[in-house]
């Protein structure tokens, strides 16, 4: 603290202070990074609904906790993390088991369309994106827990694998080699375009 009661800015404070006052909007947090985290959480779940609650938690624990926002990430870096978590925490409390239920009831292609690029694709080729979302969901069934982290926020958020071994707290190297297993396995069932 400074003489004046408030606290001293190090350096970077200034950028620091910026985004925290920025956090304390929770209408424009939830502006600019709502539908980042509700599609890596319905790429994560494959459930429309459970990535709305998910979404919902996310945007609730960050404004609620940020006051813990070091600045040592971008926002946008700390909030896939709380995702992450809360995602995880979904699961430990068995609330929501939707690796299972893709599993059990299969991936609605339908649902799943709204994640595809544009109407103006063919009939045909719909179909076909359809087909390999629900392979790459049952590859991605498949792998181990933080090899479907690591490649969800590598290919659906397209996170650098610097910025992917900050949000989950792994080395660079460890990033890599879950990384290298998940494409293989993806690669060895969805076809080489993945």
């Amino acid at each position: 603290m400074g003489a004046t009661g408030v606290p001293r800015l190090e350096s970077g404070g200034a950028e620091r202070a910026r985004t925290i006052s920025e956090l304390d909007d929770i209408d424009e947090l939830v502006r600019q990074h709502q539908a980042r985290i509700r599609r890596f959480a319905a790429y994560s779940t494959g459930d429309p609904d459970l990535a709305e609650s998910i979404t919902q938690d996310t945007l609730l624990r960050a404004f609620r906790g940020r006051d813990k926002f070091r600045g040592d990430c971008s926002v946008s870096t700390w909030l896939t993390g709380i995702a992450i978590n809360v995602i995880r925490d979904h699961l430990r409390s068995n609330r929501f088991k939707f690796w299972r239920q893709v599993q059990a009831k299969g991936v609605d292609a339908q649902e799943m369309a709204s994640f595809l690029p544009s109407d103006a694709v063919s009939q045909e080729r719909r179909m076909l994106a359809q087909e390999r979302v629900k392979r790459l969901y049952e590859v991605l069934e498949t792998l181990s827990e933080n090899q479907r982290t690591v490649f969800l926020l590598k290919f659906s958020e397209e996170l650098s694998v610097d910025e992917i071994s900050a949000i989950l707290g792994m080395a660079v190297n460890t990033v890599r080699t879950h990384l290298h297993r998940a494409l293989k396995a993806v690669r060895g069932r969805v076809g080489e375009g993945i």
